[in-house]
């Protein structure tokens, strides 16, 4: 009941995930990232301890597969996760136990990995890739974007999905773009638009905080009416 893909933009460096379902909060549970480290996502029977996890090995030296392979064998419940990394070097590795319920797509490509479950066929995580990799000059989120919303035309979900989240990394301890949508009609629509809006932004919102003299000064939206 979830897709989603990890991307690593080789120009820049940056480091991310789009993800979406039909249950509510993904952007809590499921995407996980650290600068200058990589990217994961842990789905299906969703345990948020396993990002992070596999985050620290990664930051200790462990290379995408070794990572994986050590969270894999010390987790007793295995067989309900779906797990995905992606190291700094853009090196992959996945995980799908014996219980997540199909119909199951997995694909990767230069710098990415697409994956999931109780979807409406195969071809969902093929998408993904040919989508995220299309345009590897455009911004990172906005290839995470194209990917997420080709999945979603290549049938997506068997369930209408209901959250999604885009989250990324680049050179800060806190993320450069973490925008989420829960209990929406259209939420991939909705995470389309809300990047449209923070992509001029986000430039901005990374000097306010490491340099906010060089910051642009605040505008506040108008005042409603009435």
């Amino acid at each position: 009941m979830t897709y989603s893909l990890l991307g690593r933009c080789a120009r820049t460096g940056q480091l991310g995930a789009v993800v979406t379902t039909s249950a509510m909060s993904v952007g809590s549970r499921c995407p996980f990232a650290r600068a200058g480290v990589g990217a994961a996502l842990t789905q299906h029977r969703t345990d948020p301890r396993l990002g992070p996890l596999l985050l620290e090995l990664l930051a200790r030296g462990y290379p995408a597969q070794q990572a994986m392979d050590a969270v894999v064998a010390a987790t007793p419940d295995r067989d309900w996760r779906q797990l995905a990394v992606i190291d700094a070097q853009g090196g992959i590795a996945h995980f799908t136990g014996a219980n997540v319920r199909e119909v199951r797509s997995l694909a990767h490509g230069p710098d990415c990995l697409g994956l999931g479950n109780i979807l409406a066929n195969t071809e969902v995580a093929p998408a993904m890739v040919r989508a995220f990799t299309a345009n590897p000059e455009a911004e990172l989120a906005a290839r995470l974007v194209a990917a997420i919303l080709a999945g979603e035309a290549a049938g997506g979900e068997r369930a209408a999905v209901t959250s999604a989240a885009l989250l990324v990394v680049d050179r800060e301890s806190f993320p450069y773009v973490d925008l989420r949508v829960d209990e929406h009609a259209t939420p991939l629509d909705e995470l389309a638009r809300l990047w449209s809006l923070y992509a001029p932004q986000a430039e901005d919102y990374v000097r306010r905080a490491v340099a906010p003299l060089t910051a642009a000064a605040y505008v506040p939206p108008p005042a409603k009416a009435g």
